[in-house]
């Protein structure tokens, strides 16, 4: 509902207020036990099922049985049948939101006319699929584990993972939630959608999207008191996250610092390197971290940046909206002094590099955007290279800031996997640096769940697999590697839409087994893309009226989300309700060996046109082969104890740093195994020059592939070398193709069981054989409904299971 605000003050308690007398409303129509005549068959019959339901629950609660699950079930059909109704009597809206879409727009007319019954069949599945598991726990054919809910007010970050009631919790929210609601509506701050805090809750200006934002600070130093009221009135009483908003910039800085806008990127609104701009954020980040500190609104971390990165290069999409179209004169010469510093004073050294004339490393030029056409050469590596290393400095700079005030605030960037996953390495972010630098590992992770929406974007992954899970896995193993004891937030998980990707009718059981899946490999916190109803079923109020606001995919989000999908929406929190309830199992499931890294080289990505493309490749096929992957980097090799794996495999490395080639050395003195994919790995330093040096056994082992050796050959080499590591659960599965789509992991537990996770990627279903290697007999028991299974069995398409293996 669009609500005219009456000043910051007044804006809180019209909206609660509003909200109340909404709540009573809904309460009065949901006691009511009659069903109108005009009412539609799917709503009668969806409220015949409530009822059904809720009478169920009486039965179970008498029976002391956990009925947590079935609340939200009820919740959710109440919600978007409200929400139905909303749609169904306000049909030219519903087009318009399905218009600024354009996937869908040559279609708006007819998606609005039958979004409100398709909407009214999901609340029915959801309704089915409640009364049939509460039913069968009734008749005592399964038991379910009790819920173990978050506690939104006193929920703890601790080293490696949240806490709640003295077990591991993993969080659940929408990053953008109900904008123009109050954070105290409990239709939108629940156990059913989520309860973190934020700033976020108000609309702002163009360019001051969350409370902690470039204008805060006027020109004549002081703080404009009201504007930060937005983050002072913030109630202590829930645990939350806040945002570093850097989209704009006051006009007063401008003024002074004309060059101030250059260099900006899509989210990040000036130049980082500006002195003056660095100022006002130093005097924003200090007293904002002054007046929250120790307040509940941080638990979950500052997120120092959203979605930053500064693509450089000519021609990419960015460039639309102005980023890195030019640089300032403060970030030409910060590149001289890195060049001077990179090259130890020696200009002809880089003049021969270039191929350029320069008489001193002050007169050093370059043009920018950077033509890609140049990538592998000399001064393709150096900006690029460059131009990572400034932005870790500016982070250096704005976590340092923080912490000289509250050391012990928690901070994670909203990094883009695309950073790390895709082949061009011209944004900016050097993903490893940021994920060492800030205290939690922080991203927007995401994933497709059918084909890609955009013409000419690739969805080859289909053929094999029912979701695009490997941009999940990579990244997060990964994250995982370089920062193995850090919570892992995802302050923005594209897993139910993204710009990219979106389907009106996603499957359950896609969304049950990505959130699995990602949980599984390290996520502890997720604010999901995103809750924009208000509780009377209106968008929220970015969303009416005229559009007014920057971002590019924000118009089209709401089309073909979890806002149209009750199904979507409740199985998020169904998944995370489960996922709480084997929250210690699924930390052990996590927390263990990777005992094949694979070396990842920044350097090589610099200079190469498809190093990730080709590293994913061999990454899949090691990934179905039941134990943990890993990486391994410089740093990986040279801070972390090296027990923790078997053998480092190289593959398609070529370009590697002095310091890097060292590293794996290094590691062979130590008695480590390294496994070249060729004789040509390594071959190469940063600038392409050859390296006369060779890696040498020493007291390790040194295992050279022979030419030509292909992906299976490289794999079935790396198996055999970490043999010794594979679980004592063997599990074969059969899917009926040539190629593996079933993923497990095992762990044994105190008592001599294990615990065995597995999950089907696959089209089709496939037939799981469970065993001992010590060939000993087993029970095998499905831990989701305590009821014992054969030691053979089949797993559907996106199945999920979670099973425990003992010996009889």
């Amino acid at each position: 509902m669009r609500q005219h605000l009456l000043g910051f003050t007044l804006a809180p308690l019209f909206l609660l207020t509003t909200a109340c007398s909404q709540q009573e409303s809904v309460a009065k129509v949901n006691s009511t036990e009659t069903l109108s005549a005009s009412q539609n068959s799917y709503e009668q019959s969806a409220l015949l099922k409530i009822s059904k339901l809720k009478k169920l629950m009486e039965q179970a609660q008498t029976k002391q049985i956990d009925v947590t699950r079935e609340e939200s079930v009820v919740w959710f059909a109440e919600q978007f049948l409200k929400f139905a109704n909303w749609d169904e009597n306000n049909y030219d809206a519903v087009v318009k939101l399905f218009g600024y879409e354009r996937h869908y727009a040559a279609d708006k007319e007819r998606l609005a006319k039958e979004l409100p019954n398709f909407e009214r069949e999901k609340v029915i599945q959801i309704l089915d699929k409640g009364i049939d598991d509460l039913s069968k726990e009734l008749a005592g054919e399964i038991k379910r584990r009790p819920v173990n809910k978050v506690d939104w007010q006193n929920t703890k970050a601790q080293d490696n993972m949240f806490v709640s009631n003295g077990k591991p919790i993993f969080l659940y929210d929408y990053f953008s939630k109900s904008v123009g609601q109050p954070l105290t509506n409990k239709d939108v701050y629940n156990d059913h959608l989520g309860a973190l805090y934020h700033g976020g809750e108000d609309l702002y200006p163009v360019d001051h999207d969350r409370a902690i934002n470039s204008f805060l600070v006027r020109e004549d130093g002081t703080f404009d008191e009201e504007l930060m009221k937005e983050l002072t009135r913030i109630p202590d009483t829930n645990i939350g996250f806040l945002v570093y908003w850097l989209m704009g910039i006051p006009k007063w800085v401008e003024e002074q610092e004309p060059e101030v806008r250059k260099g900006r990127s899509l989210f990040t609104g000036f130049d980082i390197d500006n002195p003056l701009a660095r100022d006002l954020w130093g005097k924003i980040i200090r007293k904002t971290g002054e007046l929250t500190k120790g307040k509940k609104v941080t638990e979950v971390g500052f997120v120092l940046a959203n979605e930053p990165h500064w693509y450089a290069e000519k021609g990419h999409w960015t460039q639309k909206y102005e980023e890195m179209t030019s640089i300032s004169s403060y970030t030409l010469n910060k590149f001289r002094s890195w060049l001077d510093k990179k090259y130890q004073g020696d200009i002809n050294e880089l003049n021969e590099n270039w191929g350029t004339h320069f008489s001193q490393f002050t007169d050093v030029a370059i043009e920018i955007p950077i033509d890609p056409a140049i990538k592998g050469e000399p001064k393709w590596y150096d900006w690029t290279r460059y131009n990572m290393d400034r932005s870790t400095d500016w982070f250096t700079y704005v976590q340092n800031e923080l912490h000289s005030v509250n050391e012990d605030a928690d901070t994670h960037i909203k990094i883009m996997p695309r950073m790390f996953m895709d082949d061009s390495r011209s944004g900016g972010i050097d993903t490893e640096a940021l994920a060492e630098l800030t205290t939690m590992v922080g991203h927007d992770a995401k994933s497709f769940g059918s084909e890609n929406i955009r013409p000419g974007k690739s969805s080859k992954w289909i053929e094999k697999y029912a979701y695009n899970w490997g941009i999940v896995t990579m990244f997060h193993d990964f994250m995982e590697s370089v920062a193995p004891n850090k919570i892992n937030v995802n302050s923005e998980s594209h897993f139910l839409s993204s710009g990219q990707w979106r389907d009106l009718d996603t499957r359950t059981s896609y969304v049950r087994s990505v959130y699995w899946l990602a949980t599984l490999l390290g996520m502890d916190a997720n604010m999901g893309w995103f809750w924009a109803r208000d509780p009377d079923g209106s968008p929220e109020d970015r969303l009416e009226g005229e559009l007014d606001f920057f971002d590019p995919g924000l118009g089209g989000a709401f089309a073909g989300s979890n806002n149209m999908q009750p199904h979507v929406t409740n199985e998020v929190t169904q998944v995370m309700f489960d996922l709480n309830s084997f929250s210690e199992e699924i930390v052990e499931l996590r927390e263990q060996r990777r005992p094949l890294r694979l070396f990842y080289s920044e350097t090589t990505a610099i200079n190469t046109n498809d190093y990730m493309t080709k590293g994913y490749t061999l990454y899949e096929n090691l990934f179905f082969e039941g134990f943990p992957l890993g990486f391994a980097t410089k740093d990986v090799i040279e801070k972390q104890d090296n027990s923790n794996w078997d053998a480092i495999l190289v593959y398609r490395n070529n370009f590697v740093t002095d310091e890097e080639f060292k590293a794996l050395q290094g590691y062979l003195n130590k008695g480590g195994t390294v496994i070249l994919d060729s004789a040509q790995s390594l071959s190469l330093d940063e600038y392409g020059h050859p390296r006369k040096a060779k890696l040498v056994a020493s007291k390790g082992k040194l295992i050279v592939m022979p030419k030509g050796a292909d992906v299976e050959a490289i794999k079935q080499t790396a198996l055999a070398e970490v043999s010794g590591s594979t679980p004592d659960v063997v599990v074969k599965v059969d899917n009926g193709e040539s190629f593996k789509t079933t993923t497990w992991r095992t762990v044994k537990q105190d008592n001599g069981s294990y615990l065995v996770n597995i999950l089907n990627l696959g089209h089709t279903t496939a037939t799981v054989d469970l065993s001992l290697k010590n060939g000993k007999s087993i029970h095998v028991k499905n831990l989701m409904t305590s009821n014992k299974m054969n030691t053979s069995f089949d797993i559907p398409s996106e199945g999920v299971l979670l099973v425990e293996v003992a010996a009889q």
